[in-house]
C-alpha cells in the first residue's frame, strides 16, 4: 500500500521548497532528540522516558517539537512532489497526535512532573507560539540566565 504512487518531480521550485522544509523538519527532530538526551536524561522511547522535565531550548518555543518536526517533513514531502495524498496524511498525523497528546501524554506528564509541568503548560500553551510571546519569553529567559552584576 502506498500513500502516493507518483513520486515524480512536477515542479523544480516546489521540489526546492519541499527539500528546505524537509531539512528544517529533520533539524528540529535532531535538536529534539539531543535535548531529550542532554537535558531530559532520557529518550523519546516510552521504556526510557526523560527523568527531568524539558522546558528550555526548543521547548521554550513549542510544547511538542518532535511532532512539529515530523509534520514539517511530511508537508515538505507533499510540497516537493505536489502530493495532495501526502498532505492529507500529514493533517491526519497531526490530528491523531494531538488527540494522543491531550488524552494520554499530557495527563501522564502531569502525573510524572506535577506542578512543574502545570506551570510549564501555563507559560507555554499548546501549538506554535506567536512572535510577541516568543519575544517576551526570550526577555524572561535572558533575565533568568543573567549573571550578577550584568
Amino acid at each position: 500500500m502506498y500513500i502516493e504512487r507518483d513520486i515524480s518531480v512536477k515542479s523544480f521550485p516546489a521540489l526546492l521548497i519541499g527539500l528546505v522544509m524537509i531539512c528544517t523538519g529533520l533539524f528540529v527532530m535532531v535538536i529534539t532528540i539531543s535535548t531529550f538526551i542532554s537535558i531530559g536524561k532520557g529518550t523519546l522511547a516510552p521504556w526510557s522516558p526523560t527523568k527531568k522535565l524539558i522546558s528550555k531550548g526548543i521547548y521554550g518555543y513549542v510544547r511538542n517539537p518532535m511532532i512539529m518536526g515530523v509534520l514539517t517533513v511530511l508537508i515538505g514531502e507533499s510540497v516537493a512532489i505536489l502530493s495532495l495524498n501526502i498532505l492529507i496524511w500529514a493533517l491526519t498525523f497531526f490530528i491523531i497526535n494531538n488527540v494522543y497528546f491531550l488524552v494520554y501524554e499530557e495527563p501522564n506528564l502531569e502525573k510524572r512532573f506535577g506542578n512543574e509541568y502545570r506551570e510549564y503548560k501555563k507559560t507555554y500553551p499548546v501549538g506554535y507560539q506567536d512572535l510577541n510571546h516568543l519575544q517576551e519569553m526570550r526577555k524572561y529567559n535572558n533575565l533568568l540566565h543573567c549573571e550578577p552584576g550584568r
